[in-house]
Order: C-alpha cells, then structure tokens, then sequence
C-alpha cells in the first residue's frame, strides 16, 4: 500500500502519515478521477498505471470530513517522486504486513480535553495512525471477508 508523509510545512496534518488524495476539483468527472488526480499531484503516479477497482465505505472523520476511499492497483512506469510543497517522503507497506493482525497497535491522542485511541501501525521508522491507520484497518477487514478460503 502506497503512503505518504505529509510536509511538515502544511497548515493542516503537517507531518503525518496520509494516503495520497485530496478534495474533488470542479473539474474532476467524480472521485476516482479526483484521487488519481491528486496522487499524479503528490506523488506523480501517472493515471495509466492505475486500475481503480472500486471504493470502500464512505468515512466521517471527527474532524468533519467526508472521505471516500479509492482503491486501486497501481503498475508504476517510474518511481513516486514527493511533490515537495505537499509530501515530505513516499513509502509503501507491503500487503502481508497490512493483512497481518499483528501488525495493529493502538495509539493514544487527547483532543479537546477528551482521550481518543486510534488503531497504530509502525513500518520501517513511521508511525501509521489515526484517520489513515483505521481506514488501512477498514480495507485489511474487507480484504479479509472477501477471501476465499
């Protein structure tokens, strides 16, 4: 699973650990055209080497989003490169390691005065939580659920 570290310059989420992806433009057809957009943006992952393969469940976030997960696989022609005014660094987990129920912890954070736990996932010096650990939670169920025996 491709992932990426948000620049620590952004206004919002500087930092952390994010899927590429962003809001749909005006001129995005709809929301795969909008994350693959976005990905080509932040990571110059070109849109042909992208087969999107459907969309998970809609996610509210506490902080008033609306996110639409996009899930693809993706053949890259050539290597991610970080848009330094958006991404601070690309890496990717493998899907055995995402799969893996050992591979979940949990992360504490207090917000507004009020303890919040959010699954955690640590890979090679980063820190996977939050809205991007329990939507990586979210596709490793589905993928799970949907295996056959």
């Amino acid at each position: 699973m491709l992932y990426t570290e948000r620049s620590p310059d952004l206004r919002a989420h500087s930092g952390q650990v994010a899927f590429p992806g962003g809001k749909v433009d005006a001129g995005d057809t709809d929301v795969a055209a909008a994350a693959l957009r976005e990905a080509f943006e932040e990571v110059g992952m070109e849109r042909a080497d992208a087969t999107v393969l459907g969309f998970m469940p809609t996610y509210f976030t506490g902080t008033n989003y609306l996110i639409t997960p996009v899930v693809a696989t993706v053949e890259p022609s050539g290597p991610f490169v970080p848009n330094p005014g958006e991404v601070h660094s690309v890496f990717e987990v493998p899907l055995q390691r995402i799969l893996a129920n050992e591979a979940y912890g949990q992360f504490r954070i207090k917000r507004n005065g009020q303890e919040h736990r959010t699954w955690q996932i640590d890979h090679d010096g980063h820190r996977i939580w939050g809205i991007t650990a329990n939507l990586t939670r979210r596709f490793r169920e589905l993928a799970l659920s949907k295996a056959v025996p």
